[in-house]
């Protein structure tokens, strides 16, 4: 029989072994971590090998996620669909088993980490869905959203300013169900980390609100009694600092950084095999070992119980079981599309010249009744953003709700959001002022690298947001972010066109949208029904002229500009049409005979749009024109700034004509 020491040398082979066969990837803190792994993942843990998705499965991520071979171990040791020849080919092509651990690839994997800070800011996302979930769905006697969220951080997690946002929330909501482990090993990629992390770190948690504990990160007893300890307190959450070895068990390279980020060296591998007394052929692992660390069975009891217990809350809250399986399937509710067709028809008909972030929060507030997973929030500009409304429960410190005042704390918030979205069971949506993606916009990549549904709300667009300056005018971040894969990114010229926009984002269930809004009013342009689906298109055709001798395409704030300069241009003999363009991003999807059909063959082309011209150039041809800002804003008016740099019917009818 396996003694857990074997066990956790199991993981010392596998992270040493596919790291040297791949020669590339990080075995020291699976090495180090291997004990706190084996007690987490063998004695308190409730998990299903046989079913990676089961809803009250507890939570596990790792985010110091450069040491994935620790979680790729406990995943192929526990019984995950994860063979050992996905194990070999460790950082190959196609292999389950990336450099960093990738949601979707390998099961198990509940987010993709690697970027630090952001594992253990989904894990706070994780466990605040587990919360409100809890508060919303549980009954007395029948607790079916009942488990826990354990985090895996190392000294870069720690160091990473996202973690600081994420924890500090993580303390003010009383996140009892989250528990961290912090591999505290002094070694990081430069060395030893003396000369630039001397933060007390236990006393920075306490102050976040946290439970505290220190342990020997080698000692199974004493990180058991510490986990146990860490759950009896239920209204903080909880840091486990383990003091670890780095490459625990190699002779010569452990406790330094020449075993943080590359393969031991064929010679260290065998040392280190004779060190810890582990006589087997690489890759392989002993009967008595895979049984010791299999949870199949354990996995499938505790889903059983479970399911039991879902039944009986089924037999006495039918409704509630229903919508919860809705929920966590993330399928819509029944009359999604006829209610939601009725709010674009009643905005159209209203037809109201109002800013689009205006015309969002009224998307929002007719969303809200149809959809309890809408979970809102703002990075302290709820005012601003106008992402609140009337229906709105708004979270309290400890007291759940359904809408989050995150603070300043746009990159936390990304971070967050993620996780809530990962864990099923919520739509979140964020807002924060449209220049300020700059701090949240890794968080916004993540959430598109692991085709989250996450909607990022986005007011002040452009110039146009005036008196605060260039400091607060994007000009470059509407089409930075159009260049993110699996983004979609809507700057809606009308109220119709916003909540067309909004409609979509939720509709949408492989990745995040940005709806890039305007605090300035457009016109209250009235379209005709058949627009509402073109819309949808990302691109359509807003005012059609036979024989057009040119197109202007508008978008956001300057549609209403293209608008105008093409009636007088009409009025002069120039045929004209108008293009309205909300999202670029849904209109390149679209076929090649609809887009033709859009931008027309042979008449020139210009576009308006108060960001950069050069995104534009794939849409106008290099015989067309951009009416754009190449440079930064200065502080004025938006009026006044919109006439200074050219965006007025005058300017753009010149260029038009320019161009003919």
């Amino acid at each position: 029989m396996a003694t857990r020491n074997d066990l956790a040398n199991a993981i010392r082979a596998l992270a040493m072994d596919a790291v040297q066969k791949a020669n590339s990837g990080h075995p020291g803190a699976p090495m180090g971590m291997a004990e706190i792994a084996e007690e987490l993942w063998n004695h308190h843990l409730s998990h299903n090998p046989n079913n990676p998705k089961w809803a009250n499965r507890d939570r596990f991520v790792l985010s110091n996620g450069h040491g994935s071979m620790l979680i790729y171990s406990l995943l192929h040791l526990t019984g995950y669909n994860l063979p050992m020849s996905e194990i070999q080919s460790f950082r190959q092509l196609h292999s389950k088993c990336a450099g960093h651990p990738e949601y979707g690839y390998a099961p198990g994997v509940e987010t993709t980490t690697g970027p630090l800070g952001q594992g253990i800011a989904n894990g706070v996302g994780f466990a605040m869905a587990e919360k409100l979930l809890a508060e919303q769905f549980n009954k007395p006697g029948h607790a079916i959203v009942d488990h826990d969220t354990y985090v895996f951080l190392g000294d870069g997690c720690m160091m990473e300013g996202v973690s600081h946002e994420a924890c500090a929330l993580a303390g003010t909501w009383g996140l009892g169900k989250l528990t961290a482990f912090w591999d505290d090993n002094g070694i990081s990629i430069d060395g030893h980390i003396e000369g630039w992390y001397t933060d007390d770190t236990a006393k920075r948690f306490e102050s976040y609100g946290w439970h505290v504990q220190s342990v020997d990160g080698h000692d199974v007893a004493a990180i058991g009694k510490a986990i146990a300890a860490a759950k009896k307190v239920t209204d903080k959450p909880s840091l486990i600092c383990c003091k670890t070895i780095i490459g625990k068990g190699s002779p010569n390279k452990s406790g330094s950084h020449d075993c943080h980020g590359s393969a031991l060296g064929e010679a260290e591998v065998a040392a280190t095999r004779a060190a810890i007394g582990w006589n087997h052929a690489p890759f392989e692992i002993p009967a008595d070992v895979y049984a010791g660390w299999d949870a199949k069975a354990k996995g499938a009891a505790a889903e059983a119980a479970w399911n039991t217990k879902f039944a009986a809350y089924k037999t006495a809250f039918p409704a509630e079981a229903a919508e919860f399986t809705r929920r966590m399937a993330g399928d819509l509710p029944a009359n999604w599309t006829s209610a939601t067709d009725a709010f674009i028809a009643a905005t159209n008909e209203k037809a109201e010249g109002i800013s689009t972030r205006k015309a969002s929060q009224n998307a929002i507030t007719a969303l809200a009744p149809i959809l309890p997973e809408f979970l809102g929030g703002s990075a302290d500009l709820t005012g601003s953003n106008l992402t609140s409304c009337s229906s709105f429960v708004h979270v309290d410190g400890k007291k759940p709700g359904n809408y989050i005042s995150y603070g300043v704390r746009e990159f936390g918030m990304a971070a967050i959001m993620n996780g809530m979205a990962l864990h099923g069971g919520l739509l979140p949506f964020g807002g924060t002022f449209h220049q300020f993606t700059d701090y949240m916009r890794n968080g916004m990549r993540m959430s598109a690298l692991m085709h989250q549904r996450v909607v990022y709300v986005l007011t002040h667009d452009s110039i146009g947001q005036g008196e605060d300056g260039p400091t607060h005018q994007p000009v470059e971040t509407t089409s930075g972010l159009r260049y993110i894969p699996r983004m979609d990114v809507w700057r809606p010229g009308s109220a119709t066109e916003t909540a067309v926009a909004w409609v979509a984002a939720v509709e949408k269930k492989d990745g995040p949208a940005s709806l890039v809004l305007s605090r300035q009013n457009v016109s209250g342009l009235k379209h005709d029904a058949k627009d509402f689906a073109a819309i949808r298109r990302g691109g359509y055709v807003l005012s059609e002229v036979a024989g057009a001798q040119i197109t202007l395409i508008g978008t956001g704030s300057e549609l209403e500009i293209a608008v105008k300069a093409a009636a007088e241009l009409n009025a002069a003999g120039v045929k004209t049409r108008v293009v309205s363009m909300p999202s670029t991003n849904v209109f390149d999807r679209q076929d090649q005979a609809y887009k033709d059909s859009v931008l027309t063959k042979g008449g020139k082309r210009v576009s308006i749009e108060a960001g950069i011209t050069d995104f534009w150039r794939k849409y106008v041809g290099l015989d067309g024109a951009s009416v754009g800002i190449d440079t930064f804003g200065e502080s004025a008016p938006g009026g006044a700034l919109y006439k200074h740099f050219g965006f007025t019917v005058e300017n753009l009818v010149a260029v038009a004509k320019s161009v003919l």
